[in-house]
């Protein structure tokens, strides 16, 4: 899979995301980046940055979050396209989360982990 066709993933994965919820994100940026650091090889993707319900009166002036998806894991990952596309969903949506404040456990929880 090429980068495009990937970063054409990770759009649609972001098209998903119901009108509702896609207005309410504030100041995040996505980004497609080949690999995570050499400490994490397997890490399909990351959200740095303030999730919505910690942001206070201080929260001004500041760079955007960012949520960055793993194409060399996510492709090592994964056999087939469809299972790509799967995955790269899930994961959009596993660090979209993570914005809105939900952690790890929770995400667990609710089977987006």
């Amino acid at each position: 899979m090429t980068r495009d066709e990937f970063e054409t993933l990770v759009a649609d994965a972001l098209d998903q995301i119901p009108p509702q919820l896609a207005a309410m994100m504030d100041n995040v940026a996505v980004f497609v980046e080949d690999e995570p650091a050499p400490a994490d090889p397997e890490l399909l993707g990351l959200y740095e940055g303030t999730p919505l319900t910690e942001r206070g009166e201080w929260y001004a002036g500041v760079l955007p979050d960012r949520i960055i998806i793993y194409m060399g894991p996510t492709l090592r990952h994964c056999t087939t396209y469809d299972e790509t596309v799967a995955e790269v969903r899930t994961t959009v949506i596993h660090e979209v989360a993570h914005h809105f404040g939900f952690d790890d456990h929770e995400l667990h929880d609710l089977g987006w982990s």
